[in-house]
């Protein structure tokens, strides 16, 4: 059984009641290039004790343990996207987490078709 994604805010710590812009030091611009269907994850086994549990970064942190895109880490933190934008920028540039290459629109069509059978490949092992 999977662990509930919901379940990387620690336990015991209610949601935090702040404005979005404290959550990013009121910046409203990631420092990196984000695709809403990036996907990010967790680089480090040991990043536990790069932020202290009731942070927000650590939630994202603790999400990325697994592929996520950024969509998905502001829909389970409940975040607008920009900030979720701007929060996996600040990991990405303390080395914390990577970004998976996504295709952009000059993409081959042999790149977008190997998406398409990884894509359904996975859909198939469900």
């Amino acid at each position: 059984m999977t662990a509930d994604p919901l379940d990387a805010r620690p336990a015991g710590k209610p949601a935090a009641l702040a404005r979005p812009y404290a959550l990013t030091d009121g910046r409203t611009r990631p420092t990196v290039e984000l695709a809403l269907e990036a996907l990010i994850q967790t680089t480090m086994s040991d990043w536990t004790g790069r932020h202290e549990e009731t942070s927000v970064l650590w939630s994202v942190a603790n999400l990325c343990t697994q592929p996520r895109s950024v969509a998905e880490i502001a829909a389970l933190l409940n975040v607008p996207i920009g900030v979720a934008r701007v929060l996996v920028g600040d990991l990405v540039d303390e080395g914390l987490v990577s970004v998976h290459a996504t295709l952009s629109g000059d993409a081959t069509w042999d790149e977008r078709r190997d998406l398409i059978e990884r894509v359904l490949g996975g859909l198939r092992a469900l």
